[in-house]
């Protein structure tokens, strides 16, 4: 089987910030029974090498919502911005009022204090750095602006405060751009066409494996689509309602054990 998880909620505990032994015992245990396991997150390449030490002993990654594909150390597809296309999106952000992390491979950029629209978003970019850092230190301190030389970005994750907002943006500007809805005026945003869904198909094809070979493990609004694609759909004990409601199982929660209960429900292990 080709088998996928998300990291945040799936393999990293969001209270614990640490994936549970349990959990990469039963990967390394599916991968010696010949299953091909493969991280499926919406982070960027920049944002998962913050713990890449903490989830180790997988075959790839799928990154940035299905913007960045890797697969044994070799990239195989990144999808990123234009310069172009970057000032027109930022002024987009800026006129509807919607803060914005820029998400890239060797890089985030934020927007500077004084253009960030919502005081939680600028609660969240302090939270940020500190999961990220370890520190309450200035955000650009870490991060690139929009000020600078904005590129290599592949997605970005937002808040507008409500959805009106964010319709508003993407009627006049989201012509080219894909939508996920983390609830709580968060959102996530990439370029058309891509997911954690066309993240799996590109990979079984470029693979040569059977969509009906394919599992996603997953919690949370961002990973229906990987959920909703593949021939097996998981959600961790503690995923939203949402996601439980589309999957064909439902195993533990992240801290009781959940990937290993998961992975023997399927089969790929004892």
């Amino acid at each position: 089987m080709l088998i996928f998880f998300d990291i945040d909620g799936t393999l990293i505990d969001e209270t614990t910030h640490e994936v549970p032994k349990s959990a990469l015992e039963a990967v390394k245990e599916a991968r010696e029974a010949g299953h091909i396991c493969i991280i499926n997150t919406g982070r960027s390449k920049k944002l998962v090498e913050a713990d890449a030490h903490k989830i180790q002993g997988f075959d790839g990654m799928l990154m940035g919502c299905g913007t960045m594909v890797v697969y044994h150390g070799e990239t195989l597809l990144h999808k990123t911005y234009t310069a172009e296309e970057t000032r027109y999106l930022i002024e987009g952000l800026r006129k509807h009022k919607i803060d914005a992390c820029l998400e890239g491979e060797t890089n985030n950029y934020f927007d500077l204090p004084e253009y960030m629209a919502h005081d939680s978003w600028k609660e969240f970019s302090t939270y940020f750095t500190h999961l990220h850092y370890g520190d309450f230190s200035d955000l650009l301190e870490h991060y690139g602006s929009y000020e600078g030389k904005v590129y290599d970005w592949d997605k970005m994750f937002c808040y507008a405060g409500s959805t009106e907002a964010m319709n508003a943006f993407m009627e006049e500007y989201g012509q080219d751009l894909e939508l996920v809805d983390r609830k709580k005026g968060f959102f996530e945003i990439m370029p058309k066409g891509y997911s954690k869904a066309s993240g799996i198909v590109f990979l079984a094809e470029k693979l040569g494996i059977p969509m009906e070979e394919t599992v996603a493990i997953g919690d949370s609004s961002n990973d229906i689509p990987m959920i909703e694609c593949a021939h097996i759909g998981i959600a961790m004990g503690n995923s939203t309602p949402d996601v439980k409601a589309i999957a064909d199982h439902v195993c533990a929660d992240i801290d009781k054990d959940g990937i290993a209960d998961a992975l023997r429900w399927l089969g790929a292990i004892k």
